[in-house]
């Protein structure tokens, strides 16, 4: 029963939440859908933690359609080995998590330490940089210290096909079973996160600001700018 609930209900329950939960804000609230920005109160360390987590989770997700979404008959098939495909993952994987993970770490003290930041934080705010950067500091950990020196794992034969399995309504829940418990951690970690984006900035991942990381810094002037 319980393999029943984490890898078939609990799934699609967080599905019914993301989607009915953003079509709701995008109807109703849709001022609040952007993430305003804090870049008035704080420039530095928001350059930087902010710069290193966007990149870093773009590596991320692109890494988790190529292991998750793509079957790994599709790398045989092209003449890509296991231990080809793992060493990039584990290389990519490690770089993209690292990135997140630092970018977050930097963008969680900016909001301590800076009061004026601080002030303008949400419990939403502080409650979605945590808990992306335990699902990022598992994921890294996985990739970059449990792949490397406990097991490398086949995720690709077991995550892979019961994930895809969902968008078929016929989940193969019992090829969890097997799955090692930091993976399954994570994962129901993800699920999570996924289902807190209705509710927390991360909704603005949605916009696709596929122009952010080239976009010019935002400029700020006193108004005894205008007055000389």
């Amino acid at each position: 029963m319980s393999s029943i609930f984490w890898w078939v209900i609990l799934p699609y329950i967080v599905g019914t939440i993301l989607v009915l939960g953003t079509l709701y804000r995008f109807a109703y609230r849709q001022m609040s859908w952007a993430a305003p920005s804090t870049e008035i109160h704080e420039k530095k360390w928001l350059r930087i933690g902010s710069v290193c987590f966007h990149y870093g989770i773009l590596f991320a997700f692109i890494g988790h359609v190529m292991g998750i979404l793509i079957p790994r008959g599709f790398y045989l098939a092209l003449g890509i080995t296991d231990e080809v495909y793992h060493a990039f993952a584990i290389i990519g994987g490690a770089f993209a998590g690292l990135l997140v993970v630092i970018g977050l770490v930097i963008l969680l003290i900016r909001k301590i330490i800076h009061t004026r930041v601080r002030l303008h934080s949400t419990f939403a705010d502080f409650f979605t940089v945590i808990l992306v950067l335990v699902v990022a500091a598992l994921g890294t950990y996985i990739t970059a210290i449990y792949d490397v020196f406990t097991r490398e794992y086949e995720y690709r034969t077991t995550i892979g096909p019961w994930f895809r399995s969902l968008f078929t309504f016929q989940p193969k829940y019992h090829l969890m079973e097997s799955v090692p418990t930091i993976f399954k951690v994570h994962v129901i970690a993800s699920f999570l996160l996924f289902a807190s984006i209705p509710f927390t900035r991360l909704i603005h991942m949605f916009s696709f600001p596929i122009r952010y990381p080239f976009r010019a810094p935002q400029q700020y002037r006193s108004r005894s700018h205008f007055k000389r």
